[in-house]
């Protein structure tokens, strides 16, 4: 029995041991950017990139940290230099989404603090400059024709507007993901374009989130994307991956 006990002791260590150096090695599948590629961002919106903003308190400091703004628009210099389609996956809220009957607890605070509100879908009336509004830094890109804003998605992911419709579209099969916030809209819309079958790429320091107490969302951002994502670029990586990238127009 003894000899029994100590064998089975000896298989869980070398089992564990054995599990602790595959997720040491965990693969890096890598990711090829050719004329079937666009970029997405999500909610590049004041409300999380504007100091002004009612979330720059909790992201702010991740913003800032990631250099996020500054990174976010050189993927739109990069996407207008090399051909590369642009989706923007934006966030908004109108007032009858206000008589949800029942919400997450980001979804409640979201909410409470009227962070990406507009009046309804179908007037501009006090949108420009609001907190939905995109970033006036981005709009010159956003305006170009290689940018295709798609409708708004309601929680976290991709789920519920038309972004996978206007890719397929297009014919894009890769993706390179980016935007805010990391841990929440980032993350959902990658798990659900993996989900649809697209190659998902994330810029890492193209992103931020939410730091609380006892919760850091860069942190668990950053290793879900290196853990389910085919690769995690560093933008300045990305500058140099392209460089050497021939794109084949289509």
């Amino acid at each position: 029995m003894k000899k029994q006990f100590l064998i089975s002791v000896l298989f869980v260590f070398t089992a564990l041991a054995i599990t602790t150096r595959s997720f040491a090695q965990l693969p890096d599948p890598g990711f090829e950017i050719d004329e079937y590629t666009a970029i997405v961002i999500t909610d590049p919106q004041n409300d999380f990139l504007s100091p002004k903003g009612v979330a720059w308190g909790v992201v702010g400091k991740s913003v800032t940290e990631n250099n996020t703004v500054e990174n976010i628009e050189t993927l739109f210099k990069l996407a207008e230099k090399y051909g590369i389609k642009v989706f923007i996956s934006p966030h908004y809220y109108y007032k009858h989404d206000h008589t949800w009957k029942f919400e997450g607890a980001l979804e409640v605070l979201m909410h409470n603090i009227s962070m990406f509100d507009r009046g309804n879908q179908l007037s501009l009336k006090g949108f420009k400059s609001s907190g939905a509004d995109f970033l006036e830094r981005y709009k010159k890109y956003i305006k170009k024709d290689y940018v295709t804003v798609v409708g708004p998605h309601k929680v976290f992911g991709p789920e519920q507007n038309d972004l996978s419709l206007q890719l397929r579209k297009q014919k894009i099969d890769k993706i390179i993901l980016a935007g805010m916030s990391g841990n929440l809209c980032v993350e959902s819309h990658m798990r659900e374009l993996l989900e649809n079958g697209f190659e998902v790429a994330v810029v890492g320091d193209a992103t931020a989130s939410a730091i609380l107490p006892g919760l850091d969302g860069n942190q668990a951002a950053q290793t879900n994307f290196r853990m389910i994502s085919s690769h995690v670029y560093k933008t300045n990586e990305l500058v140099k991956v392209l460089e050497k990238t021939k794109i084949s127009k289509k």
